[in-house]
């Protein structure tokens, strides 16, 4: 009699096998991958945000200078002259019409070029620089009101003041020295206005009842 155990043994393991694939045939399972859908966070942080970048600096006002120096020049109706110095951004204006009208203001030149000034009695000027040798504006003195556009002075030109006692009289003195020559100036004794005498733009010398003074010239 032969033996027949391992012939039944390989038998089995064929049955088996084919069982198991039926199965799975019938079942329809098949091998699955594990997969995680990202969340809206996690998409955001992975995301790479645009860099901020700081507004530019708002531009400072430009500034426009008014060179140092002396502007003399008439009013536009020719009744008066004026003249103003500019020294370290202030100003001083002196305006006159040779006769019994006049007034000394003083102020400061703002960044964009203009003046405002101001003196006794409510007396005002305003002006502003046009280009770089010539201011225009209008001063206002007692009742009157005097447009002007005034230059820059060249070196016969310029504003000068004395002030002295002679004979015991207090003495005040103001001269506008024009572009051309002309001297616009008043001269007071004890309050009193008078016409100037004319000086010498380059000394500054002038007489005054018999007695030698020195106007001098004037600088904030």
């Amino acid at each position: 009699m032969k033996r027949s155990g391992p012939l039944l043994t390989l038998l089995a393991g064929l049955l088996v096998g084919l069982f198991m694939l039926s199965l799975n045939a019938t079942t329809g399972e098949k091998p699955t991958a594990s997969y995680v859908k990202p969340s809206p966070s996690t998409k955001a942080s992975a995301s790479t945000a645009p860099a901020r970048t700081s507004a530019p600096p708002s531009p400072s006002p430009s500034r426009t200078a008014v060179p140092e120096g002396v502007y003399t020049g008439r009013t536009d109706d020719d009744s008066s002259a004026v003249a103003i110095t500019v020294r370290d951004d202030k100003a001083i204006a002196y305006v006159c019409d040779g006769h019994n009208i006049e007034s000394w203001l003083q102020g400061a030149v703002k960044d964009d070029g203009s003046l405002r000034l101001t003196g006794k009695g409510g007396a005002s000027l305003d002006g502003k620089v046009k280009g770089t040798k010539e201011i225009r504006g209008t001063a206002n003195v007692g009742s009157g009101s005097y447009a002007f556009t005034i230059g820059k002075a060249k070196k016969s030109s310029g504003l000068y003041r004395a002030n002295s006692t002679v004979a015991g009289a207090k003495i005040e003195g103001g001269w506008i020295v024009l572009p051309d020559g002309e001297q616009v100036g008043i001269l007071k004794r004890d309050g009193k206005p008078s016409p100037a005498p004319r000086i010498d733009p380059e000394t500054g010398a002038v007489t005054v009842d018999g007695q030698q003074l020195t106007a001098r010239p004037v600088t904030p």
